[in-house]
Formats: structure tokens, sequence, C-alpha cells
């Protein structure tokens, strides 16, 4: 029997641009699109080498794509250029210096402004910081900061000397970091004393300290470069530890780009997979820069004069194309912030848009819903007139936080571009192009250039129009990623062997409606979707299971309006069974600890046992039933223990 997944969203209203959008936009005509994307799948060499060309190459590739040794691809082969030359260097070389590149707020409301001139002095002082400690061309250096300037000039020192960046976001725990500098060799640890969120100070130098020592006596961790943010207290290794702004004043403001291959690695991010062990992303410096380059010029509609905000953090991958890279790379005006769109108030968005002009802003579906929830009061009375284009992403939008965000924030004027992506993916894979598409509310809408998106059952078959299946990309793209750092086996099994022929298995749901629209179902394995973050349902459970109160536990998702999903974990304790507020508090509190507070359950429910197979498997979807308050289903002829339901459903708390 084949494997289709059922859906019963049907959603008829649409929008199309305006006449005054689509005059002035990149791809101006459904004709033009279809023209372009079948070249991009057809004649690849030719569609991509025409991309290619507008970026500085230090050398010229010989051969655009080899796919030989599929699924490892070779993108513009034997090119060499450097990511952050492509990203500052090109615009003063054209005489754009004086343009502004970031205009960053704090959240106590301090604010700096840095020309595209002073970001490169900035980030070839930082590359020369990094070169005094020793650090050069293939290095792993981990990032652990808060949303200020030196942390994306800190991404491009990276890339200017050819070390390998690895950031972590700031949220997670000591442990998580840990593992991360474990898995990826790393020798170095950039980070701030402490930032801002939500009035207090996240203590990151603290959080390093407790990553390295948990790295054991084998720690290759011999350089922590940490700038000063809150002046707050921090243990000091005088022999590891550096202030980054002590170490600048031995460095001058010159250091050429290192050419770098275009296979060569440009960064490694980590993402939850459903083992456990989170999956080191390789991402390589050509095939990504020329993805991040052209979707954010298309997707966005970007002009010379937009100011563009990206409100992601870039200690995830939508940070890291377009916060850094992407708009940069087009030269473009974009806002940085450090701090929580609550703080100081709910309408603290919206005042940014405000005084910032922003003209293009892309948030996700999990602050959408929250804007909702805190009430129309806070952005009553905002002029957000400069808008022009809105965009979504991280996750599915529900088509009433969709149309509240094209009326309210959008006045009804701007676009939606709902984007459908992945850490693994580097960039955009499928959207509304603004000035083309008729937008409907939850709809990725259609594949970008370069993306040969299908919908296929189990079995690998097309499927045709409205059919629910599973989301497949069939052909290679530029900014696909090029492994798993250290396991080649699990980059095969994870994403290529779903289906014979090199086939790209995302693991998402989707349908494909009557005009080629696509429409993303959400996730079909085990991984959680919390607020646009992917996290493994195994390494909460095994988070769990690390406190000694605990004896077993099962972690699944359920539905949530804030958050698009919320984690619910079924635990048996070590001791009674009995639903104990203090037991549950302490667990959620332990989850927050070892892997960060975005993983720490909504509800913990204590069971004396889990329902299970006869051969002792987990049956999860009988979990998921009863978090999500529906009646469970489907066959449960296997379970051994089918007495156990009751408690489950009557322990909600």
């Amino acid at each position: 029997m084949t494997q289709k997944i059922d859906n019963i969203l049907r959603e008829s209203r649409a929008f199309p641009p305006s006449s005054d959008f689509k005059a002035t936009a990149h791809v101006a005509s459904i004709e033009q699109y279809q023209r372009l994307h079948k070249q991009s799948l057809e004649q690849p060499e030719v569609f991509w080498d025409g991309v290619a060309k507008e970026l500085p190459w230090m050398k010229p590739y010989g051969q655009v794509l080899d796919w030989s040794e599929a699924p490892n691809a070779r993108w513009f082969v034997d090119g060499k250029l450097n990511a952050s030359a492509v990203c500052l260097d090109q615009h003063i070389e054209a005489g754009h210096g004086d343009k502004v590149a970031i205009l960053w707020e704090g959240e106590p409301g301090d604010r700096k402004t840095f020309t595209y001139s002073e970001m490169l002095a900035a980030v070839c002082r930082f590359a020369n910081a990094l070169k005094a400690r020793g650090i050069k061309k293939g290095d792993r250096i981990a990032i652990y900061m808060p949303m200020i300037p030196e942390l994306a000039m800190a991404v491009l020192a990276c890339a200017r000397i050819g070390a390998i960046h690895s950031v972590v976001f700031g949220g997670f725990s000591a442990q998580a970091l840990a593992d991360r500098i474990t898995d990826g060799g790393c020798i170095g640890v950039i980070t701030s004393d402490g930032g801002w969120r939500r009035g207090k100070v996240l203590p990151l130098k603290h959080v390093v300290d407790a990553a390295v020592d948990l790295c054991g006596a084998h720690c290759p961790v011999h350089t922590v470069l940490t700038v000063k943010r809150t002046e707050n207290e921090t243990k000091w290794n005088a022999e590891r530890d550096v202030w980054y702004h002590e170490l600048l004043e031995q460095v001058d403001d010159v250091c050429e780009p290192e050419p770098m291959d275009s296979e060569d690695v440009l960064f490694l991010l980590y993402t939850s997979g459903s083992t456990g062990k989170p999956k080191g992303i390789m991402h390589t410096t050509g095939g990504y820069m020329v993805g991040a380059y052209l979707s954010t010029r298309h997707v966005f509609d970007l002009k010379a004069d937009d100011v563009f905000w990206c409100t992601a953090d870039v200690g995830w991958i939508t940070g890291h194309s377009y916060v850094v890279y992407g708009p940069m790379a087009n030269g473009a005006t974009q806002v940085m912030y450090e701090g929580a769109p609550n703080a100081p108030t709910e309408g603290r968005f919206w005042e940014l848009i405000e005084r910032y002009k922003v003209s293009v802003f892309y948030t996700a579906p999990t602050a959408i819903r929250a804007f909702m929830k805190w009430g129309d009061q806070h952005v009553d009375g905002k002029d957000l007139s400069s808008l022009r284009l809105l965009g979504t992403v991280g996750e599915p939008i529900n088509p009433e936080a969709w149309m509240w965000y094209r009326k309210k924030i959008g006045g009804e004027r701007c676009p939606i571009v709902d984007t459908w992506w992945q850490t693994e993916t580097g960039g955009i894979m499928i959207s509304p192009l603004p000035g083309i598409t008729e937008t409907s509310p939850g709809c990725a809408s259609l594949p970008f250039f370069g993306v040969d998106a299908a919908i296929l059952d189990g079995d690998g078959n097309e499927l045709g129009e409205n059919e629910g299946g599973f989301l497949a990309i069939r052909k290679p793209w530029p900014s696909m990623l090029r492994g798993l750092w250290g396991d080649e086996e699990r980059y095969r099994e994870t994403y290529w062997s779903k289906w014979p022929g090199n086939i790209y298995f995302p693991g998402d749901g989707a349908r494909r409606d009557e005009k080629g629209h696509f429409w993303i179902l959400g996730r079909v394995d085990d991984v959680i979707n919390v607020s646009g973050h992917r996290l493994s349902t195994m390494e909460v459970e095994s988070a769990l299971v690390s406190h000694d109160l605990v004896v077993e536990a099962a972690v699944v998702g359920r539905p949530d309006d804030l958050t698009g999903e919320a984690i619910v974990a079924f635990v048996i304790p070590a001791g009674s069974a009995t639903q104990d507020a203090s037991v549950v508090k302490t667990l959620k509190e332990h989850v927050a600890v070892e892997i960060g507070k975005l993983a720490c359950p909504a509800e913990v429910r204590l069971t004396d046992a889990l329902p299970k197979t006869r051969s002792g498997k987990i049956m999860r979807r009988l979990l998921r039933d009863i978090a999500a308050g529906r009646e469970q289903k489907g066959d449960m002829s296997t379970i051994e223990n089918p007495a156990i339901l009751e408690q489950l459903r009557a322990a909600d708390v």
C-alpha cells in the first residue's frame, strides 16, 4: 500500500499583486518565471552560470555542476571566491562604501550604524585578531553571541580567513554548546560577556566556560574571544580568554580575503535529528553564496533603496542566509535588533519599523501569532507606511495569522512571501515571487529557480492535484548541503534513501493544487517544530532521562496556537506516578538547563507505563493523539498494555 498524507485544508482566498508592485518587480510576469524556471531545470549550467558571474570570483570556475558522484554535488568546480569579499569588498570597489549596511539597535535602546566601508574595516580587524590567536583556514570556530553587530563581524571574519564558523544559538545550554564544540572539533569560541533579553542580562561567557569544562580534558578550545557588551561579571582564564577590544588594539584594518575553493566548507550549522545526536550540516562557499544572493534578490524583490529586516537570530539558518550573507551580498541596508519582540513593550517591532522606515519585513509565524495575542493596540498609531513587502519563515502559517498580518501590518497592500526551506537547503526553495504570484493564506506557492519539487507517495510515484504526500526535490541545487560533518553514511541515509535515484527527502508532507502551488503540511518524522525551531524528540527525551527522577520518557508534539507545536513529555518517574506539580516543575527546569528554554515541555505527564507494542516499541502516534486531545484511532491490536491509555489521558496537567 502506498503512503499518502491525509489533508483537509482548503483555502479559496487569493490576492494578486498590485499593478504598481508588479510594474517594478524583478520578475514581472508568470511567463518570465516559467521560462527561467524551465531553463534552470533543463539547462542548469546555462542558468546558474549567468547568475554566478554576477559575483566577484577570484578564479573562474571550469564547470558549473558535477553530479557524477551523487548525492555529493560539486558546484562551480575549481572556482575560487571569498564570502566576505562578496558581502563587502565588491560594494566598496563599486563606489558604495558610504551606503549603510547595518542599522543596529540594542534592547536597552542603544544604537549604532555601520556603512559598508566601516563593516569592511571592522571585519578585517576581527579577522586579524583571529589570526593573532593562531586561527587559520580550515579551523572550526564556535560563535555564541547575542544579536549585536560583532556577531555579523565574527561570521564574516571567519569567512575572510577561511575558518569554518559554527554559530550556536545563544539560548542553548552549556551541554548543547559543548556537544557542538566537540563534534566540530572547534579550537576557538567567540562570545560576549552577556546579552540583553527581556530586560535581563544573559551571562553568555559563563555558559561558554561551563561548556568548555564539559568538553573535558581533551577539549580542543585554546581561545575564548569575548566581546564586552553588558559589563556583567565574568570569570577569566588568562591562558585561554581574550578581550576582543584589547586584541583589536594590536591589529590593523587590512586583511586580504583568503581565496576559497567553491567547495571549501564555509560553515557548519547544527540541527536536531531524529536519532538525538545533532547533525552538523555542511555548507560550502560557492553554491551557498550564489543561492543566498539570488533568493534574497528575487523572493524579497530587493531594491537598492530598501531597508530590509529579517528578525531571525543568526544562530539559525535564516539568520545566516537572510541577515548576513544574502542581504550583504546584494549590498542591502538592513536592521539588526538585539532583543525580544515584547521588550520593553509588545509594540517594539512596530516602533523599529517606524523609526528605521523598514520596507521589507521577514519574521516567523510564531511571532505573528504572539502579536495577535498581545492585541492590536500595540500596532495602532504606528506608521507602517514604509512597508512594501512582508515575509514569513520557519513553519507553515495558519490562514488566520496570514490574514491578520496582511491586514494589520501590511495595510492590505503588501504582498506576503510565505517561504519554505530548511537548514539543509541553505536558501529558500518554495515561495511566492511577489510581482507575479496570486497568494493564498498558508500557501508556499512556487518552486524557486533550480528547484525541481514534486509530491510523491511512499513508493516514489508522483501524486496528482491536491493529493497529500511527501515533498521531494529531484535535482541538485547550488545551496544544498554538502553532507553531515564526519558522518557520510548518516547523510545518505537521512536525506537520500527514501526513494531510488538520488531524490532529496526533506521530511515534510505537502500537496500541490490545481494552479501548481505547493501547500506544506508539516513534518512527517519525530522532529517537533516549536516556534520555527526543529527540535529532536530524542534530545528532549535524553535530557529527561538524565535526571534521577526519570526512568523512561517519550516526547511528542501537539498543535499550539502560539508556537505551532508544543512539546508534551510522558514520563515514567522513579517513584510514584502521582501527578506531582513539584516534580513536573523540576523536570521542566532540568530540560531548560540541559538543552535550553526553547526545548522546555509545555506539559509533563507522569505515568506508570507507556503504550508499547509487544516488541517494546513506543506507540508515538497514540501519544500524539492523547497530547492533542483526540480520540485514539487506527490499529491498536499490537499494543501490549491498552489500559495505560486511560491513565495517560487523565494525567493532563
